[in-house]
């Protein structure tokens, strides 16, 4: 598929209720979708702005703020904006009202065949999938120490309570004498052809030995077993080199935009 397709495809497939499986609660303003998640988080998304100017993006981007406010039980609020939107003032109009933009990452996308390849793993290092609560919360203390997050039980209390929604998701690690060294995530995706590669983490002194990769077309093996023919990730500096090199294509970028209380 060509790039503009790949585009196309994530477009119309994924920004829709699929981006946001586990909302407890989903309100519209305009194009706009106000996803409420457990533990008090916001998170904003959409398809598209439908065409709007700055002074009609600058009056959504406040009352939805407003609406979060509402709710002493929010704590936070992501905002998700992609490069290839017209959204003009948007950025603006964020900064304003107490946003502040994050790292911007690529959108990566391509067929998940490109990354079920054969890798030779360093000795004594093996790849399996993970379900038990001990292992995932190894697991997510791995992932906060390598994204440098302060070590908290919050992931891992979301990633357990996703898991017993059994949605599909799935948890691949890499172990080294029963210490994690390497996990992500899978995320099929109902009712499309994506499934997505998230949370990606390898510690430092295991890195550049193919351990990321192997991790990776684990996923993408099972993903193609689902019957999933597209992989797409949101892929930070680090991971977006060793996709690109598997056959991904970087289609777009995506910016978070947060607000705490």
């Amino acid at each position: 598929m060509t790039t503009s397709k790949l585009l196309a495809a994530y477009d119309q497939q994924l920004r829709t209720d699929a981006e946001t499986p586990s909302a407890v609660a989903v309100e519209r303003l305009g194009p706009l979708r106000l996803v409420t998640f457990a533990g008090g988080r916001g998170f904003v998304t959409y398809q598209d702005l439908a065409g709007a100017g700055a002074d009609t993006i600058a009056r959504w981007v406040a009352e939805t703020l407003a609406f979060y406010r509402e709710d002493p039980a929010i704590a936070r609020v992501e905002w998700k904006t992609r490069g290839h939107d017209h959204a003009p003032g948007l950025h603006e109009a964020l900064l304003k009202n107490g946003f502040e933009p994050d790292e911007a990452e690529s959108v990566m996308l391509g067929a998940a065949s490109a990354l079920d390849v054969e890798v030779d793993l360093p000795p004594g290092v093996t790849l399996r999938p993970v379900t038990d609560e001990q292992d995932i919360r190894a697991m997510s203390v791995m992932q906060d120490e390598v994204f440098g997050s302060p070590a908290s039980d919050g992931n891992a209390e979301a990633i357990l309570r996703r898991m017993a929604l059994d949605d599909g998701m799935q948890l691949w690690v890499a172990e080294h004498q029963g210490l994690i060294i390497s996990a992500g995530r899978l995320e099929p995706v109902p009712n499309t052809d994506f499934a997505g590669i998230w949370g990606g983490a390898t510690r430092e002194a295991w890195r550049g030995r193919g351990i990321y990769r192997a991790v990776t077309a684990a996923r993408a093996r099972s993903a193609i077993a689902l019957g999933k023919k597209l992989i797409h990730s949101d892929s930070t500096e680090y991971s977006r080199p060793i996709l690109e090199r598997y056959g991904l294509a970087r289609v777009s970028t995506t910016t978070p935009y947060h607000w705490r209380r």
